[in-house]
């Protein structure tokens, strides 16, 4: 088992996963302690399933919150004990076994070696991934590419990544936004206008079948309608945003 850090943990949010979160859960604390796991309102017996592998693993926290609100929201409930309890950095990764926990050590030791910065994992498909995933996610990286005025952020939709505590925990307290599938892309890009810095690093990516135990809670209508609107209200931001910049820059 590794040797628990002070300082950087792996958070899981999860809802309604199916047994596959045991699986997902096990091969995090293969290669990493501590490992906490928000479960969101699951009604699927995963709780009680999480909170008897918790008795039995010290390096494993569960966190149960009464009803679903949404993976961001799930997220900030990590961000506000973990900051609590002093650490620095979490890294986020889905509950369904999409993530490679294998590279859990590659990105904390890329983040250790850069704490300013968030590590981002860019996805390396199969040729089993969904055409219509692989599309929306193209599209959704053209809108941050506008909203960073460039290519710095390898993909707004992965959730395997590194934040810092700190700088996420205050931009998400601040407003009511990025509290469901909105919020891996605008948390990358409100970082980025907050100046931290950005690190990208490849990482395999697997879409599972129904037979494999793969669940997707998005519904195509609902949540792209709300990618959407997020993009459109980031633009709005960026377009305020640039004269004051340049003002700035000028009385500099």
């Amino acid at each position: 088992m590794p040797t628990a850090s002070a300082t950087h943990l792996v958070l899981i949010p999860s809802y309604n996963p199916g047994p596959k979160v045991y699986e997902t859960v096990t091969e995090a604390l293969r290669y990493w302690a501590p490992v906490w796991v928000v479960v969101d309102g699951s009604t699927d017996g995963t709780a009680e399933g999480l909170t008897e592998m918790a008795r039995h693993n010290a390096d494993l926290l569960v966190i149960v919150e009464p009803r679903n609100r949404g993976k961001g929201a799930a997220v900030l409930s990590g961000l506000a004990r973990a900051r609590t309890q002093g650490y620095t950095h979490v890294l986020c990764m889905d509950s369904d076994g999409q993530h490679p926990a294998a590279l859990i050590p590659v990105f904390m030791q890329a983040s250790s070696r850069q704490p300013e910065a968030m590590v981002l994992g860019v996805p390396v498909f199969t040729a089993e991934a969904p055409r219509v995933r692989v599309y929306g996610r193209r599209l959704s990286n053209l809108f941050t590419n506008i909203e960073t005025m460039g290519r710095q952020i390898g993909d707004s939709l992965f959730g395997f990544r590194v934040y810092p505590v700190q700088p996420l925990f205050r931009i998400m307290s601040a407003r009511r936004s990025m509290r469901r599938f909105d919020f891996d892309p605008e948390a990358a890009v409100r970082l980025f206008w907050e100046g931290v810095a950005v690190r990208n690093i490849d990482a395999p990516v697997r879409y599972l079948r129904k037979s494999e135990g793969g669940i997707s809670h998005f519904h195509y209508v609902r949540d792209n309608l709300l990618l959407i609107g997020m993009h459109i209200r980031l633009v709005f931001s960026l377009l305020y945003r640039i004269p004051r910049r340049l003002k700035a820059g000028r009385q500099a």
